[in-house]
């Protein structure tokens, strides 16, 4: 007697296909989900950690955007927004700027000034290269400075540059008139000689600014300043970081890992060694630009006017 076998109904491949593929979506949406909630126990779990700004860029308020040809930099508006930011932030304890800047606008220095001002958790300066000028003035707001021992720093002043190329303009045979609704409407134009009266316009601006910049300096840093040193030093001249621990502009001389260990300390956060430190890199980047950032060059042209711009560098 011959036996007989029924074949089972094979089942259709985009039936395991479509099976397969909800499963997976499950799973995923599962690993999210998990995310999302270990996330926010983040701090606990893993204790706080010492956020880390590179302020590696001049300071200015439009900052530059990023191109084919170049990174860009971000303006004083969105550096401080990113410095601002921190504070909302549970998983971060203290913050370390690191510094390599040579100054830049009187007014993007006091919008970054601001913000690291206004920041309530501890914050450490660190001078790796140069922290001139405007990013010293932006520095003198955090809890603590720490330079490299051969940083360029100080630099303590205001500068109002002007190009006069009424010279050139009458070599070539240049005339340039200009009709204008008062003697001083066009200060600082580069088609003439400036006047006397004009120059003492500008050094009382000057005056003020360097002033603020002065008085800045001496209430963040108090009695860590050598006060007789400190008013011989504030000429406008650069200083190392061992001239400038001598002073009292700055409180150690060290590396950036020294600036981490003392964020740390003085918020803290418990720690054996160097290593046992959590960082978190902080990006402050440039938005817009393009493939050619030909935004950031027409924004150039449309800014150029005979108005003197001051700058802390």
């Amino acid at each position: 007697m011959q036996t007989e076998f029924k074949r089972r109904p094979e089942r259709p491949a985009g039936g395991i296909v479509i099976g397969t593929a909800l499963a997976l979506l499950a799973v995923f949406l599962i690993v999210i989900a998990l995310f999302f909630v270990l996330s926010s126990y983040t701090p606990s779990l893993l204790g706080k950690c010492v956020a880390v700004v590179d302020v590696n860029m001049p300071l200015s308020v439009d900052g530059v955007a990023p191109s084919l040809f170049d990174s860009g930099y971000p303006g004083s508006g969105e550096l401080s927004q990113t410095i601002s930011s921190l504070d909302s932030r549970d998983d971060v304890g203290a913050v370390v700027l690191v510094f390599n800047s040579p100054g830049g606008s009187v007014v993007a220095t006091r919008e970054v000034y601001a913000s690291v001002k206004n920041l309530t958790k501890p914050k450490v300066s660190y001078f790796r290269e140069t922290a001139a000028s405007g990013a010293y003035y932006v520095a003198s707001g955090t809890d603590y400075i720490i330079s490299d021992p051969d940083a360029i720093t100080g630099s303590i002043g205001v500068i109002a540059t002007f190009v006069n190329m009424a010279g050139l303009l009458e070599k070539v045979g240049v005339n340039v008139t200009e009709i204008k609704s008062g003697p001083h409407k066009d200060i600082g134009s580069e088609y003439r000689n400036m006047t006397p009266d004009e120059e003492a316009i500008l050094h009382g601006l000057i005056s003020e600014v360097y002033s603020e910049f002065k008085g800045v300096v001496l209430e963040n840093r108090g009695s860590r300043l050598d006060k007789a040193v400190f008013d011989n030093i504030t000429d406008g001249r650069i200083l190392s970081g061992r001239q400038a621990y001598k002073v009292g502009l700055v409180d150690k001389l060290g590396a950036r890992r020294d600036a981490i260990i003392k964020a740390a300390e003085l918020a803290n956060i418990s720690a054996e060694r160097y290593a046992d430190i959590r960082v978190c890199p902080v990006s402050a980047s440039a938005s817009g630009g393009g493939l050619f950032g030909m935004a950031g060059i027409f924004r150039g042209f449309d800014a150029k006017t005979d108005i003197p711009t001051l700058d802390y560098k």
